[in-house]
């Protein structure tokens, strides 16, 4: 590949299946086993083929993203090459693509912020078709968009949300394009013919344009794919990821306590006379006293004292204070929040 790859993250939406979470940040820097979707989701790239000459395209929405995303890719990313786009109006994908278009030229791949796959982008250098849409076989694909392909193997049509469930090669939300130009013509006649779903200009139809005029793409099958689109997803990708990278946890502050892995536990969390797991994610600086905590997301500097938390999601600086090891409790609440439960 000799020319600069563009890898594009469009991240400008309300979030509004992650609130509380969204309320007071955007929807990437959730806490995620023990770090940010970001985190995991800028690791997927480090398999392209030449990190050295990939530029990060970050589109995102106003107030909350555009003041903390940058902040936090310049505190822990500050080596990446980044630039920033706002997207004010939430016209669709198609449109956040199109307010980028003065730093799309050459090839350029195009994520969602709440997929994460396991893939090896190593074979871009090599790639000879005009796009690639990675893709994953599932039940039922009427909540995402699917690929029909022919009997060459060459996709024909995107369909965005079809009505039933025969075709099951659900788009998984990455794509990989070898002309950004040619997206962005597409994109241009896609706002021209004006083609929209429920307002919104998807990027499916931009790439059916594409295809009307003898693009060639194929498709990447995977078979794992994650969501961090909705409070059930994160908690489902959270226990992978826990799974994948155990042993992360430090005994260092932790007093009479009990842990069933997998978990993460930051080293600066301090726990007394609890049970931590499975599948539990203790922030930085946390306070966590005659509790216990399963399958759960705790992000930094809570309190949590006499409480049995399973299946939630806990905001920074939350306090949560509870009634003892009678009754269990799911919670789903945001920074700042304090609950008394019992």
């Amino acid at each position: 590949m000799n020319e600069t790859l563009k890898i594009v993250i469009p991240m400008a939406g309300w979030g509004t299946r992650m609130r509380p979470h969204t309320w007071s940040k955007p929807k990437p820097l959730i806490g995620l086993a023990g770090r940010t979707a970001l985190d995991y989701l800028l690791d997927m790239f480090r398999t392209v083929p030449d990190t050295n000459r990939t530029e990060y395209v970050f589109i995102v929405g106003p107030y909350l993203g555009e003041t903390q995303i940058p902040e936090f890719i310049a505190r822990c990313y500050p080596n990446i090459n980044a630039h920033y786009v706002v997207q004010g109006e939430m016209k669709g994908q198609s449109h956040a693509l199109y307010l980028a278009r003065q730093y799309l030229t050459g090839p350029m791949i195009m994520c969602f912020s709440d997929t994460l796959l396991e893939t090896d982008f190593s074979f871009l250098d090599r790639e000879k078709s005009d796009g690639v849409a990675w893709a994953r076989e599932i039940d039922d694909p009427r909540r995402f968009g699917v690929a029909v392909i022919n009997q060459n193997g060459w996709v024909t049509r995107l369909i965005e949300k079809p009505q039933t469930k025969e075709n099951r090669l659900a788009m998984v939300g990455c794509y990989y394009f070898k002309s950004s130009e040619n997206l962005m013509a597409a994109i241009e006649e896609q706002i021209q013919r004006n083609v929209q779903l429920k307002n919104e200009f998807f990027l499916v139809d931009a790439i059916n344009i594409m295809l009307e005029r003898h693009a060639v793409m194929r498709v990447e099958k995977i078979e794992t794919w994650l969501d961090t689109g909705t409070i059930y997803a994160t908690l489902a990708t959270n226990r992978y990821l826990l799974e994948r990278d155990q042993n992360k946890w430090q005994s260092v502050n932790c007093k009479s306590v009990k842990v069933i892995e997998p978990v993460f536990i930051h080293e600066n969390a301090e726990i007394e006379d609890s049970t931590i797991g499975p599948y539990a994610s203790i922030g930085a600086g946390c306070k966590i006293i005659a509790s216990r905590i399963e399958d759960s997301i705790i992000e930094a500097e809570c309190e949590i004292k006499d409480a049995v938390l399973k299946s939630s999601i806990v905001g920074k600086q939350a306090k949560v204070q509870g009634c003892g090891a009678k009754e269990s409790f799911k919670l789903n609440i945001g920074d700042n929040s304090s609950v008394i439960l019992g």
